[in-house]
């Protein structure tokens, strides 16, 4: 299983960094429309996290199933449909691991939140791709979100907004920045916890490699899908290679 310790490690925190109110917002809307163009009622979501869209597709009407290679992840997005009263099935899986675990073929399949690059070969992408593929109906779409590494990677940009959490008496700071390498960049997250009048932090790290567009679009190409799609953004604007904050495509299993 390809292991991303990091995502154990923040499991707890996620739902705390991530403003889902507005995230879903602004996201769902995308969602809906490609969905209901094309009569999408299945969806599989991989790299689920803390199970946040794939709950909000659940109470849309969408039957759904979500995968994340983070046992505590799946464990807190276990714990969020409970709450939500949705019902989503969740199970732990990685990239390329998805063929060995799940029978069922889906009219969809999301890998959003940059999870991608977390595989650090082509060799690796491709067979995650292929693995894909492979959950998806003949003319089932894909859908990835990723970092414009077209945009990100040669401007060596460090630093990312601060996010801030508060809840009662204690006070959450979520400080992340990238390390450039050769071929990899690490990602690197501190976490500033105030409980009342002290403060507490830890650090993390992942390392990543970059995806950029025509790489993606390329190994699309090789593992059945055909009728690739590019945006900068959920509200469907071009996407721009020096400009684009995301990189949003949308591919068509053949």
């Amino acid at each position: 299983m390809n292991e991303v310790p990091l995502w154990d490690a923040l499991s707890a925190d996620y739902d705390r960094f991530v403003g889902w109110e507005g995230r879903l917002a602004r996201e769902m809307p995308f969602f809906e429309k490609l969905f209901a163009e094309h009569g999408v009622r299945r969806v599989f979501d991989v790299a689920c996290g803390t199970g946040h869209h794939a709950i909000a597709l659940a109470e849309r009407g969408y039957e759904v199933l979500g995968s994340d290679v983070s046992e505590g992840m799946v464990s807190r997005a276990r714990q969020n449909a409970a709450a939500a009263g949705a019902r989503v099935r969740f199970l732990q899986a990685g990239f390329g691991e998805l063929g060995k675990r799940v029978k069922e073929r889906y009219d969809a399949l999301l890998c959003l939140g940059n999870s991608l690059p977390s595989l650090l070969s082509e060799d690796a992408l491709k067979d995650a791709l292929a693995d894909m593929a492979g959950a998806l109906v003949p003319g089932g779409f894909l859908v990835v979100q990723n970092l414009n590494y077209d945009r990100v990677w040669p401007q060596r940009e460090r630093f990312m907004p601060l996010q801030t959490y508060r809840q009662g008496n204690e006070e959450w700071l979520f400080f992340r920045f990238l390390d450039y390498h050769q071929e990899t960049l690490t990602f690197n997250m501190v976490v500033f916890h105030k409980d009342g009048a002290a403060w507490s932090y830890r650090a993390e790290a992942t390392e990543l490699r970059p995806i950029f567009k025509e790489d993606l679009e390329r190994l699309l190409g090789q593992t059945g899908f055909s009728g690739v799609d590019s945006y900068g953004d959920y509200h469907l604007s071009p996407y721009q290679q020096d400009v684009s904050g995301d990189l949003i495509v949308v591919a068509r299993k053949e």
